[in-house]
Formats: C-alpha cells, structure tokens, sequence
C-alpha cells in the first residue's frame, strides 16, 4: 500500500454487519423455520482511493456483503459508515443524495444490461434520474463521453446490449457506474465472466479510472491472482465471517489463517519444479451451509489444526501487534 493511500481517512467503516434471509415453510400458514446467515457480523474499513479485495469460496457473502454496504440488501444488523455519515437507518428518501456517491459493476455483464435499452439510454439512465443534465445536449454530450473514458466508440451509443461483444457489454457496465461521478464502487466479479485476455484489459481499465477520478473500490472476486494485482489490502471471508485482512504484500508473503494458506496454495505456480515441490493443503468437506454453521469456528470442521476447543469458541478478528494485518483464529492467536 502507498504511503499516499495509508494517509487518507476512512471513506467505508463496516462494524458488526449482519445480513441474514429468513427461511419459511408452509403454503397457507407459513412459519419461520430459521434464518440464512449470509453475512453474519463483519467488520473492516475502506481508506480513501485504496482497493480493498473481498476474496472467498462462492457462497460465503461477498456479494451480499456488497449489496448491504450500497443498501440494495438492506442489514439485519449492525452499521454501515459511509462518509462518516451512519446509512443503514436511512430511509430511502434520505439515502437517495448519497446514492450519487456510491456506485456498482455487476458481475454479469448481459444479465445486468436492460435488452431493451440501447447503451446510450443504460449510461444515461443514472443521469436523468439524479437530474445531473440540464438539457438534453449535455445529456448527450455527456453519454459520449463516457463512452470514450471506458473505451468505446460514441457510435455505438444506438446499439442494443445484445450487439456488443461481453468485454464492450462490461465496458457499458462500467461507464453505467461512472456516470454519476461516485466516489466509491463495488466491483462485483467484475471479470470471472469474462475470456481472459478481455479480463486483462477490464483490469488496466479500471485501475486507469481509479487514479484518473480518484476512485475507491471494494473489489469482490474468488481469483486471488487478480486480487493480488489489483488490491492494496485484501480481506478474506469465509461463511458469512471475514477471517483475515491484510495488506497484498502480507498476505501472500505470511498468510496466517489456515484458510487462507489453503487458497494460495491452490494457486498454480507457472514453474513445474518449484509447483511439484511446494506445499498443497487440501480443504477437505464441503462448506457447511450458512442456515446451519457449525458452532465456534466456522472453519474448524475442515481445518487440519482444530483443537478440541475450535468447536466452542468463537473466534474475533484481532489485530497482529505491530502489523496491519488481522486475524480471527485462537489457534494462531494462543501459539502468538
């Protein structure tokens, strides 16, 4: 992490976040029968013009996570600070200033595209409903231009979603999220859909519109590899929980959760020596589900290292003495 990036206050405070789905049976007379815990009591910052990664299995709440911080899934518990500014209470009608400053890119890059719309009336749709053009020739000329930040020809503006090819569908997304000027973005899987030649120019472009708008973003994915290029910290979360926040260099250096340890061990390494001789841990099971979590640690069902007391205790993200790196595991704590 840049010195410039350690100076710069909190933009995003998450503290204790819970999301959780109630789960019902019944046709006539439903009854609750538990709940989804999706996410279930998180807590991390966003400095200001950082990249923060959220990595984890699929499943374990990083979309969720995303979703709550921007108020689309409203939190079943604890706060959201954005701006210093507490929103998890607001009502929509006062969320809606702060809207303008928050923005996301969706993972599907069709799925999150209106077919009946061309790409001009998608980008330009956040534009007409904060009011943010006067006339309509500003409105236009503001469309084109934004077209031409994420690297398409103003031509297109009269084409359908279905015309584009998935990186210029992605590219769309992306101008769609710059088009109300926000401070801070949720990248949402921004590339898994994406050939992997086309996920290197998404990433150089994102990265030239975070030091060209001085943007912040909250960058979910499962690829550790892209996260590694393009994170400053990285946050790993596992079952609703996050177990580790470190910065990039840290984390890959001294990874310290043994969760974590198993994700980059599953990392191919391009050399076929130094790949045949390095460690490879292997997270046996499957991840439990979210509306029955094993008690204590989460993780200890599958962990190689669990004590007898990993099934009763719960652990808390604690901060390394001397370090900015964080990590919810007793074990590594108590040998510490």
């Amino acid at each position: 992490m840049s010195e410039e990036i350690k100076n710069n206050g909190v933009l995003v405070e998450v503290k204790d976040l819970k999301v959780h789905f109630p789960i019902f049976r019944g046709l006539i007379r439903k009854k609750k029968v538990g709940d989804v815990k999706a996410v279930d009591g998180v807590d991390f910052q966003i400095l200001t013009g950082e990249t923060l990664g959220l990595v984890g299995e699929s499943g374990c709440g990083k979309t969720t996570t995303g979703r709550a911080i921007l108020q689309l899934d409203r939190p079943t518990g604890g706060q959201v600070f954005f701006e210093d500014t507490e929103i998890s209470s607001l009502e929509e009608g006062e969320l809606r200033p702060l809207r303008r400053r928050m923005s996301m890119i969706f993972q599907d890059p069709f799925g999150s595209l209106d077919p009946r719309m061309t790409a001009g009336d998608i980008i330009g749709e956040p534009l007409v409903i904060h009011n943010i053009c006067s006339s309509k020739a500003e409105y236009r000329d503001q469309v084109e231009e934004l077209l031409l930040i994420v690297g398409l020809d103003p031509i297109m503006a009269d084409r359908y979603p279905h015309e584009f090819s998935g990186g210029q569908r992605q590219r769309i997304g992306v101008a769609r999220a710059l088009s109300v000027r926000p401070s801070f973005i949720v990248c949402d899987e921004p590339i898994s859909a994406l050939d992997v030649s086309i996920q290197a120019q998404i990433i150089n472009l994102l990265e030239d519109l975070q030091e060209e708008f001085n943007l912040t973003y909250l960058f979910i994915a499962h690829d550790l590899s892209v996260v590694r290029h393009i994170s400053d910290r990285i946050a790993v979360m596992y079952l609703g929980d996050i177990v580790e926040i470190a910065t990039r260099r840290d984390l890959y250096r001294n990874p310290l959760h043994p969760y974590t340890r198993a994700l980059l061990s599953a990392i191919p390494i391009p050399d076929p020596v130094v790949e045949a001789e390095r460690e490879h841990i292997i997270i046996q099971g499957e991840v439990p589900s979210p509306f029955n979590p094993p008690s204590g640690c989460k993780f200890h069902p599958r962990c190689i290292n669990a004590r007898p007391s990993c099934s009763q205790e719960i652990p808390r993200l604690q901060k390394i003495e001397g370090q900015e790196h964080w990590v919810s595991c007793e074990d590594y704590l108590r040998a510490g």
